[in-house]
């Protein structure tokens, strides 16, 4: 079966030969990863059956997030970690796409643009979920960058599964959404791309400048639909956060210089088949390797791990768990809800 090892293997030294000057070392080191991830370039260790006392040599796998044969396991303590973590409410789904005017600034600029992006859009949500029109309270968000269409594609945007609810600013009440309204994706999109704006433009202004000035002034876009109680959500996540753009299994060929893959069309969720020249293949994977240390989960508001207070005591009234004290000390606005 075709890997995207073995087309790193055959192509990677010639990418490298031709375009090494221009790639960020974090690129590199993918493609050395993966190429020597579960081979003896990387070491190994023997097992012994404690039944039949046969031996067997297992390769070590590189690790990196980025291979498309390590950290399944990762991934599925996440989605076990995530789970209980969830309310028992109606969720949202919030998602947060670049426009495409931003895509080639983006893809040079990283870390800088994905980091505004992700506290932009989390300080819009919570103003307005703070405003008195609104929830009036402090709203927990769980959020992860995805940069890849099913194509392979650059289409760089956020995702946030969203409890349908607030909790007051004093620690008192729980308020709830109605089942299909979260927030006003309208007045939404406005404050992301100001908060946007603004904080690009603090940040770096050579940068800012570098940005067309018509992405000011376009209407962005931000969609929200109901994602049931999040479970489902969190599943369609998993994947994402330890998976690459690509799975081996929907490689097909390597012949004649050109790579044949498959993946299922977002709208139809019909098999399509995409034929590419190899090196442009190896241009469209590495332009979704994220930044060395970069975090692409983050949580905000009473998720964040500052607030494990908040969270463990909305558990407890709303009824998920029984209520343990947690480490830190509860304010004492709070402590009149703990039972005697």
């Amino acid at each position: 079966m075709l890997e995207l090892a073995d087309i790193f293997r055959l192509y990677g030294p010639a990418y490298i030969k031709m375009y090494g000057d221009r790639m960020m070392p974090s690129h590199k080191r993918v493609i050395s990863d993966i190429v020597n991830c579960r081979t003896p370039a990387l070491g190994g260790q023997l097992y012994e059956c404690s039944h039949c006392h046969e031996f067997e040599y297992s390769f070590h796998s590189c690790m990196n997030r980025h291979c498309p044969k390590c950290m399944k396991n990762k991934a599925s303590q996440w989605l076990e970690k995530e789970r209980q973590r969830l309310l028992p409410v109606p969720y949202f789904l919030v998602t947060f796409p670049l426009p495409a005017e931003l895509r080639k600034v983006t893809r040079s600029n990283q870390k800088i643009i994905y980091g505004i992006a992700f506290e932009a859009s989390a300080k819009a949500m919570q103003l307005l979920a703070s405003d008195p029109k609104h929830l009036n309270g402090e709203i927990g968000l769980l959020g992860v960058l995805h940069t890849w269409k099913r194509n392979l594609d650059y289409h760089p945007h956020l995702h946030y599964l969203v409890p349908a609810g607030a909790i007051s600013f004093d620690k008192r009440n729980w308020t709830r959404t109605k089942y299909d309204f979260f927030l006003p994706v309208k007045a939404l999109s406005i404050i992301f791309r100001a908060k946007f704006r603004d904080a690009l433009k603090e940040a770096d202004m050579d940068l800012f400048k570098s940005v067309p000035p018509q992405v000011w002034r376009k209407a962005w876009v931000v969609h929200c639909q109901p994602a049931g109680m999040g479970k489902e959500v969190l599943k369609y996540m998993a994947p994402y956060i330890y998976r690459v753009a690509i799975s081996n299994k929907n490689l097909l060929k390597l012949e004649n210089d050109l790579v044949t893959f498959k993946f299922k069309h977002s709208k139809t969720n019909k098999w399509c088949i995409r034929t590419l020249p190899v090196f442009h293949f190896i241009y469209l994977f590495l332009q979704h390797v994220l930044p060395s240390g970069f975090k692409k989960v983050r949580h905000y508001g009473f998720l964040s791990s500052k607030q494990k207070s908040t969270l463990a005591l909305l558990q407890y009234i709303l009824g998920t768990v029984e209520w343990q004290p947690p480490e830190e000390p509860l304010s004492s606005t709070v402590k009149h809800l703990c039972p005697k």
